[in-house]
């Protein structure tokens, strides 16, 4: 006989696969949109140009603010919001996988690595796909190579993928565009443009049940001029169109009765103008050596995200000893208000321990407001001020400020329901309720006060 926690999950798996509550849906859609970086405050201010947005909020249900996962960066919370679990249990920590460098040297983020290496919770759309439904994703994030995805269109573009290929062959893409976006080249708003059309022509041409599309320039855009200026306003605008484009061509697929639109963010924004050049710090205290820009050996670094940073000692047998120096030298550094043994903090933050995942540093930086922290390592000055960059995200996940966006709209979702907060970690369960396919093991939560009754 199999012993009790192996005989329970045993059992929970028949459970799960014979309780018609999880008989996959094969007539209902899902479309998740994240638009990356779109603060709750400036969704909820009523003089930015958002009409298909504030229709669908309308229509459906929408959520005053909601919070989001530490760290407050763009994979980690993407990753999220398809699993329903915290960073520490789904391992995305940066915008790619950590690989450790080893004593003396620093780390290095591979962002394209298989999603296998890099996430390491089950997703919605694992679940959707199990369940034998069909999945599409246009320029989502920590996915790169994923088995349990239908049809991609990834954000480095694959010339070679179905969707593209069918994109060109229709003349909905020419074969140079697709190249382009290979190379990564062109302007952001051209891509954002480029993967609206491929999130269009996937829903037009195979209907998939789950789509999730995630435009990009309204982040790029809060970094160079910050949130709530002019040109973030005009990106937001942009960003409304782009999605306006998506539903109407959800309408015209005559699905729309069929459908959930869920619009939402991975983060919110703080302006900044002044850097934490942390790294010259060290280097001005001896533990870091550079030869330009390039760190050539180092005893401990930084690795910056914004509005966080994580420290490594690079040498495990030196941690000891050189935690509690590290640890002064920060707590009195300008700019900084926080300094977090990443060892025993972690965990509260919703983040692993260093023993846990690779990637976590061995301390946890948070700067004041108005402070970023930057990764340079030549010049003097370890604070001044920042050049082309307005805003940033990365701050604690409490802080009002990096609040997200939330609606929801369309099939299964009450109408004119307002809510004070959710959760990030109350997508993917939702979306599983929706798509009435198993997703246990989860954080989050199903947000049944904005769904109608089970049919």
């Amino acid at each position: 006989m199999l012993p009790l926690p192996f005989r329970f999950c045993a059992l929970a798996a028949l459970t799960l696969a014979g309780n018609p509550a999880f008989a996959a849906n094969p007539d209902r859609h899902v479309v998740l949109i994240t638009i990356d970086g779109f603060p709750a405050y400036l969704w909820r201010d009523e003089s930015i140009p958002l009409p298909n947005l504030r229709r669908l909020a309308a229509e459906g249900a929408s959520a005053k603010a909601m919070t989001i996962s530490n760290p407050a960066i763009t994979w980690p919370n993407h990753t999220t919001l398809v699993t329903g679990v915290t960073p520490r249990k789904h391992g995305v920590l940066f915008n790619g996988l950590v690989v450790r460098g080893g004593p003396g040297k620093p780390n290095t983020i591979e962002p394209w690595v298989d999603r296998d290496r890099l996430v390491f919770a089950p997703t919605v759309y694992d679940a959707a796909f199990k369940a034998g439904l069909t999945t599409a994703e246009v320029d989502w994030v920590a996915i790169t190579r994923p088995k349990t995805i239908t049809w991609s269109f990834a954000e480095i573009a694959d010339p070679e993928a179905v969707l593209p290929r069918e994109m060109v062959a229709a003349g909905a893409a020419t074969a140079a565009e697709v190249r382009a976006a290979s190379a990564n080249k062109p302007n952001i708003v051209w891509r954002d443009e480029l993967w609206t059309r491929a999130a269009c022509f996937v829903f037009e041409k195979h209907r998939p049940n789950l789509l999730l599309f995630h435009p990009l320039n309204t982040d790029a855009t809060h970094h160079r001029y910050g949130p709530g200026s002019p040109a973030s306003i005009s990106a937001l605008a942009l960003a409304d169109r782009l999605v306006g484009e998506l539903v109407r061509t959800i309408d015209a697929s005559g699905r729309r009765a069929n459908t959930t639109i869920i619009v939402t963010t991975d983060h919110g924004f703080k302006k900044v103008d002044k850097y934490i050049h942390a790294n010259v710090a060290l280097k001005q205290a001896g533990l870091l050596r550079s030869a330009g820009p390039t760190i050539t050996a180092c005893d401990a670094f930084v690795g910056p995200q914004g509005g966080i940073a994580f420290v490594y000692v690079t040498d495990p047998a030196r941690r000891s000893e050189l935690l509690p120096k590290l640890t002064a030298l920060f707590t009195q550094m300008e700019g900084i208000a926080e300094v977090i043994p990443a060892a025993t903090g972690a965990p509260a933050l919703g983040m692993p321990t260093p023993a846990e995942n690779q990637g976590m540093g061995d301390l946890i930086l948070y700067p004041k407001a108005g402070y970023a922290f930057s990764g340079a390592v030549t010049g003097d000055a370890v604070v001044g001020p920042t050049t082309n960059y307005g805003g940033t995200h990365g701050y604690s996940a409490k802080d009002p400020e990096l609040d997200g966006m939330f609606v929801a709209s369309g099939a299964g979702v009450k109408r004119g329901v307002r809510i004070e907060r959710i959760r990030n970690l109350d997508v993917a369960p939702t979306i599983a309720r929706l798509l009435d396919v198993p997703l246990p093991n989860v954080d989050g939560r199903v947000l049944d006060e904005i769904l109608e009754a089970a049919r």
